[in-house]
């Protein structure tokens, strides 16, 4: 099936707050090992896990593909068909996460994130695993009509953040042109201001001392009249 189980666990300890286990129709002792075998290793990437680790990564276990994403300190992790469309799977990841937070604050209130915090059995939220049922039997065809729906909208909202992103870039580009042209017309209007301030600084000081240069000359040529006269 091209979605398995599904497990919802703590972060910052790997504890299994809800699992979802798709049981084979088979009964032999491959599928029990097969079963046995891929929760072992989904528990081990749950124990991995930290506050800073990636917060959405594909981890491939032929012929199988791990999806998980961390939201909020809580990881909502699946198991899938390697041909399962990886953005579909990641759909149905966010999906199950904001029903997951939704039944908790219905419960808890604002407290539910420090209820899973503080929380110490696992499986503590396994009812849970009714909507998980629900979610999974939705997402199980990947060709269906609603999903390849939820495809195409998802690319559009890929598609109409990079424009936004594009354009602001644009625009942050025009804005920097902007600002090198005020830049170039505060330096020349700089030029323009210092040169116009020696000019009223001469003005200022002829005016101060003009009538000093007026007399003096006055006197010169008083002296050479009567120097000559």
């Amino acid at each position: 099936m091209p979605i398995e189980n599904v497990y919802i666990a703590r972060v910052t300890d790997g504890l299994v707050l809800v699992a979802s286990v798709e049981h084979s129709s088979g009964n032999s002792a491959s599928s029990s090992d097969r079963l046995e075998l891929y929760k072992n290793q989904a528990k081990q990437i749950l124990m991995k896990l930290n506050p800073r680790s990636t917060a959405r990564m594909s981890i491939e276990s032929n012929p199988y593909i791990f999806h998980y994403m961390i939201e909020n300190g809580i990881c909502y992790m699946t198991l899938t068909d390697k041909s399962y469309p990886k953005r579909l799977a990641f759909l149905f990841l966010e999906e199950i996460s904001k029903d997951f937070e939704s039944d908790l604050r219905s419960e808890y209130g604002d407290e539910w994130i420090r209820t899973v915090e503080t929380v110490g059995r696992p499986y503590a939220f396994i009812k849970f695993d009714r909507i998980i049922q629900k979610k999974r039997r939705d997402f199980q065809d990947p060709n269906s009509t609603s999903n390849m729906k939820k495809l195409t909208d998802d690319l559009q909202t890929i598609q109409s953040v990079m424009r936004k992103t594009i354009d602001d870039v644009l625009d942050r580009g025009n804005k920097l042109d902007d600002v090198t042209e005020m830049s170039k017309n505060l330096a020349s209007e700089s030029k323009r201001n210092k040169w116009g301030a020696k000019q009223l600084s001469i003005m200022a000081l002829w005016k101060q001392y003009a009538p000093f240069v007026v007399i003096g000359v006055l006197a010169l040529l008083i002296l050479i009249i009567r120097f000559f006269w």
